[in-house]
């Protein structure tokens, strides 16, 4: 994976979020975002993802300039699991499924019932795949959101705090889930609060602060932070 950011900036209501943010890296494929409740880390993903329009700057991310005129294309080649799973409430976990390949990605349905049942077991989701959200636990209903996510094959995938507000067994669900993705390949850009996922899962990290990049590098640099800021981060 690579990445270009060339001076992005974003405000809301008059307030800026993300302040004149450029970075450049390659040859990376997890991509960990760290920081305080509020320093922009979720704008950001939300910015890389083509969730929101970029405004002011430039963002490349794999050689596609991220515009209005190519998000689409962009689009097709990504998931997104969100901070709670964002599944349909009225939908069993398969519907779910189904409606990403049907009606999303217009697959006939022999062929998204096959795909939906392969992603149901490979992410153990087989015994629950005819309940509704509110029937299941968090983990399997953040598990679920990471199938729905996965099952067109994205060539890479965001993931905003996917493992916030489960408790550790829970957690270790969601984590087992991305530890297959990783092994067969996918790439993935991330938000945390969690160290311990960050180390295991990234490659390569950044540490925001009030909306800039404070510190960035190769994941064994944790081990020896630069700044007052990241090494009171991490002491918490």
């Amino acid at each position: 994976m690579n990445i270009v950011l060339d001076r992005i900036s974003k405000s809301y209501d008059g307030k800026p979020i993300l302040k004149d943010i450029s970075l450049k890296i390659s040859n990376v494929g997890a991509l960990g975002i760290i920081g305080e409740s509020g320093c922009g880390k979720s704008t950001l993903l939300r910015q890389l993802s083509g969730i929101e329009v970029v405004e002011n700057g430039v963002i490349k991310v794999n050689d596609i300039t991220l515009s209005e005129n190519n998000l689409k294309e962009y689009q097709d080649k990504i998931g997104y699991v969100f901070q709670k799973h964002n599944l349909f409430p009225h939908l069993t976990v398969r519907e779910n499924i189904l409606l990403i390949l049907e009606k999303i990605k217009k697959i006939d349905s022999k062929e998204a019932k096959k795909r939906c049942d392969e992603v149901l077991s490979e992410f153990y989701l087989t015994e629950i795949a005819n309940q509704v959200p509110s029937k299941v636990s968090g983990g399997q209903a953040q598990r679920a959101s990471i199938a729905r996510a996965v099952v067109t094959n994205p060539e890479l995938l965001f993931l905003d705090e996917p493992t916030a507000a489960l408790d550790p067994l829970l957690t270790k669900e969601v984590l087992d889930s991305i530890k297959i993705l990783k092994k067969k390949g996918t790439e993935f850009i991330f938000v945390t609060h969690e160290m311990e996922f960050l180390k295991k899962f990234a490659d390569y990290f950044i540490y925001m602060d009030k909306g800039k990049i404070v510190e960035q590098g190769d994941i064994e640099k944790l081990k020896s932070p630069k700044t007052d800021k990241l090494i009171k981060f991490l002491e918490r």
